[in-house]
């Protein structure tokens, strides 16, 4: 039998009356509605349950992917952050010179208080506050009111920013001491000296720091 004369037998067979097909058709048949069966129920049974895991783990990839690309990037710059690290640390080291120690602080007032005298200006006031401790420093700050002219003003400021310790001017405020006075004005300003905290310093403040952040104590019942 040719494939034309299979054709012809094909277009004429029953569909409603599969019985009388010939043996060799309903055993096609049969072994095709078996394929696709079995092909139904993998897809229900098998690829519904494993897609899941599968994208699951296509995205597990992908993170693994990024951060080899990373770790790669540091590991191939590795030497460069070294030198970066090495020079951040002379910086911090070359900052941290500036800030003077415990002992050195009335010194940097008088310096801050000649600096104003030098440039002209009469103090009014100068009270140095109360200190606060930061992480590895405390901050000094010192209220100040001066009186003078506007060039010995811009003096003073110049001359406190050439100091080699840090000094900052915060809350300034210029008033004429008379309405129309140009010449006599009142300066009052906040200036903030700054000192690095020694090793016990430290120590004490984070062991503060702890105890304060420890939960307290719940006895038994």
């Amino acid at each position: 039998m040719n494939v034309k004369d299979l054709l012809e037998e094909l277009r004429d067979l029953d569909p409603r009356d599969p019985g009388r097909w010939p043996l060799a058709v309903r055993a096609g048949a049969v072994g095709v509605t078996f394929v696709l069966l079995t092909l139904i129920l993998v897809y229900l049974c098998v690829w519904q349950t494993v897609r899941p895991q599968l994208v699951q783990h296509e995205h597990q990839e992908q993170a693994l992917r990024q951060q080899f690309v990373i770790k790669h990037s540091v590991a191939a710059n590795l030497n460069v952050y070294r030198q970066q690290l090495v020079e951040l640390r002379r910086s911090f080291g070359a900052l941290l010179r500036q800030l003077p120690g415990k002992t050195q602080v009335p010194s940097l007032l008088e310096d801050i208080s000649d600096t104003a005298a030098a440039a002209g200006l009469k103090q009014k006031l100068f009270k140095p506050g109360k200190e606060t401790e930061k992480e590895f420093y405390a901050v000094l700050p010192i209220q100040m009111e001066l009186t003078g002219g506007y060039h010995q003003f811009g003096e003073f400021v110049s001359d406190i920013a050439a100091l080699s310790r840090i000094v900052t001017l915060h809350d300034i405020q210029i008033k004429p001491i008379k309405p129309g006075s140009y010449n006599q004005l009142t300066l009052t300003l906040t200036a903030k000296t700054y000192r690095y905290l020694t090793a016990n310093e430290v120590a004490a403040r984070r062991a503060s720091k702890h105890k304060f952040a420890r939960p307290p104590h719940r006895g038994p019942g």
